[in-house]
């Protein structure tokens, strides 16, 4: 099955709305549709993120990279968490996404997380990472 990332992201008005919900009740919402995941044997992985003023940006639109200190510049540029669903077909990783507990105004990007066996399997680096991804148990 096809396996497909849903990217949390947050916009002025759902981060201005999260600062006024009490943080239990997020706990509980985003545990239940965890448990809902869980429970249809989808869900790969999920992890919310940092406060973005932890983070840093490495910027590689110069000559040279730059590194610069969170938070970021806009709220659009940013992303709170994430999950990896293993469904079917895109069309079930948006019947999910529409059941996440988002905040009103936030926003859910569905991408598609392609397969090893998608690049050339000739590719001496494609080799290396098939051969690390079946040591490990990810193939």
């Amino acid at each position: 099955m096809p396996k497909y990332m849903l990217i949390l992201r947050p916009t002025e008005a759902s981060m201005a709305a999260f600062a006024n919900v009490d943080f239990e009740e997020i706990l509980n919402a985003m545990g239940q549709f965890n448990d809902e995941l869980i429970r249809a044997g989808v869900l790969l992985a999920a992890e919310g993120l940092a406060d973005p003023s932890e983070g840093v940006v490495v910027d590689f639109t110069g000559e040279t990279p730059v590194v610069t200190d969170g938070p970021y510049g806009e709220t659009r540029e940013l992303f709170n968490g994430y999950y990896i669903l293993d469904v079917a077909s895109a069309q079930e990783a948006v019947e999910w996404a529409k059941r996440a507990p988002m905040m009103s105004g936030s926003i859910c990007e569905i991408r598609r997380v392609p397969t090893i066996d998608e690049f050339p399997q000739d590719n001496v680096w494609i080799q290396k990472e098939r051969a690390w991804r079946e040591q490990t148990g990810q193939l």
